[in-house]
């Protein structure tokens, strides 16, 4: 019984050690960050997205790619079209409530978000990203 307690328990009390280890030391527990990739039809759009972000403080930054080709499968039919990237750096906490607010303002019948956990980085740059970015 108490292995299995232990087996159970494992995934919680190694997040309380890390987060443990990371205010004494001040080192940073992987994937505590994340980077979004939100694709926009034309740069004003863009634009206005990535500003709604900064104003909800939803991101630390958001930075706008210039034009790319894209070629996908919409409702069957394989589709080109140029598009602009915005890559938005902020909190892993804060990827659902970001997810859904682009989703309520983009255009774009299904929007493409999608999102990496940053694994490792600039230590004063992923503790800019979270002075920036408020806690949940």
């Amino acid at each position: 019984e108490v292995l299995t307690l232990l087996v159970l328990m494992f995934p919680l009390l190694r997040g309380l050690a890390l987060q443990l280890h990371s205010a004494l030391t001040g080192s940073y527990i992987p994937g505590t960050h994340s980077m979004a990739f939100i694709a926009c039809l034309s740069e004003p759009t863009a634009r206005d997205i990535a500003r709604a972000i900064m104003d909800k403080k939803l991101a630390a930054c958001v930075n706008i790619l210039p034009k790319s080709s894209a070629l996908y499968f919409w409702k069957g039919e394989l589709e080109e079209s140029t598009e602009i990237l915005l890559l938005v750096k902020t909190r892993t906490s804060k990827i659902e409530e970001l997810s859904n607010y682009v989703r309520s303002i983009h255009p774009f019948e299904i929007p493409e978000i999608i999102s990496l956990p940053i694994e490792q980085g600039n230590p004063l740059y992923l503790r800019w990203i979270a002075e920036n970015v408020p806690p949940d």
